[in-house]
Parts: C-alpha cells; structure tokens; sequence
C-alpha cells in the first residue's frame, strides 16, 4: 500500500512541475522581447526627406532643384513590396535656374511600381525599384501639362533601430515634353528628356 502511494505521489510530480515550466518560457501578454522586434518583417515603410532634380526637360536650363520626397512602401513578404512615391521640387540650386527667363520651374510627379529589398550586411539594406505614373513642370509653358514619365533607381538604408532607419536613394526619370516655343504647327513633337534625381530621409516601418 504504501509502495503504491508512494508511486503516485512521483507520478503527480512532473504532472505539476511540466505546466510551469511552460508558462515559464511564454512571454507576458503585451511583451516582446527585443531580439523578436529585431526579426520581425513590418508590413509598411514610410519614408520622407530631402531631394534634388535636374532639369533637362526645360530648353537652357542650369542647375536644378531641390524639394522633397515622400513615399509609402507596403510590404508583402521579407524581400518584395509596391511603393506609391510623391515628389516637389520648387527652390532652386541657383538663380537663374533657365537661361533668359525670370520664371523659376516647379516639378512634381506621383509614380508607382514594385520594390525589391534586402538585408546587406549588418544594419546596412538596399533596395531597387521601378516606378511609373506622371510628371508636372510648372512655371516654364511646358506641354502636355502632365506628362507620362517612369523610370529605375535604388538606395541604401542603415538601420537605427528596429522601426527607424535612414535612407539615401538614386534615380533617373524619363518623361516626354515638347521644346519650349514649340507649336501646334509643329505639333507640338514630344522631346523626351530624362532627369536624375537624389534623396537622403528617415524611414519609419510599421
């Protein structure tokens, strides 16, 4: 009899013993550990900075100029996801920004298109992308007034915590207006023109 109790009582020990020990390895609710925030894919990236433009659709233009640069990234996975970017270019590098003109441009163009994206080394990532939509430049008569424009570039991000990284990017757009003094006797025949383009920002992910 007492061989028998003696028995249970071992088998109710690990019983008891199993469910904690569990427990113990589980985080408390509303907890993550750092390493876990660290690894973890964030389903959006919000990036807004600095940027810069040429301005080789303008006849005689110089310089170029500067603005900002917006954009939305929404993640599918850990390598690929479609940006929607925003861009408004209004204070010039120098003055005169056009050659014989008092005018100073202004360009602005939203574009969209896939992303792909990767972990480098370290805190360092890059990424590659290519976009289209439409590009507006004011001040100078252009036509159309919104052209179709796209084009490729990429960056560098280096990462400043799980959330929050700053990012440098490269592009060159193409797009399609007709010369300055251009007529509709002439038809107004497209010049395509391409300008390269520079940014430097913060990133949040979420």
């Amino acid at each position: 009899m007492k061989r028998t109790s003696l028995l249970s009582i071992l088998a109710l020990v690990p019983a008891v013993l199993l469910p904690l020990a569990v427990a113990a390895q589980v985080a408390p609710t509303g907890k993550s550990h750092p390493a876990d925030e660290e690894a973890r894919t964030f389903k959006y990236a919000v990036y807004a900075g600095y940027a810069y433009t040429s301005l080789n659709q303008v006849n005689q233009s110089r310089y170029g100029l500067q603005g900002i640069n917006a954009s939305v990234t929404r993640n599918f996975g850990k390598y690929f996801g479609l940006t929607a970017e925003g861009d408004y270019y209004f204070v010039p590098i120098a003055k005169p920004v056009v050659n014989g003109s008092t005018a100073i441009p202004k360009v602005e163009s939203v574009l969209f298109g896939p992303d792909l994206h990767a972990n480098i080394y370290g805190k360092f990532g890059g990424f590659v992308h290519g976009l289209l939509g439409g590009e507006h430049t004011g001040g100078e008569n252009q036509t159309p007034n919104i052209s179709f424009a796209g084009g490729l570039g990429g960056g560098m991000e280096y990462t400043l915590s799980p959330r929050l990284s700053l990012r440098a990017t490269g592009d060159f757009v193409m797009a399609s207006f007709s010369l300055t003094g251009n007529s509709p006797q002439l038809g107004y025949s497209p010049h395509r023109s391409g300008d390269s383009r520079a940014a430097f920002g913060l990133v949040y992910h979420f």
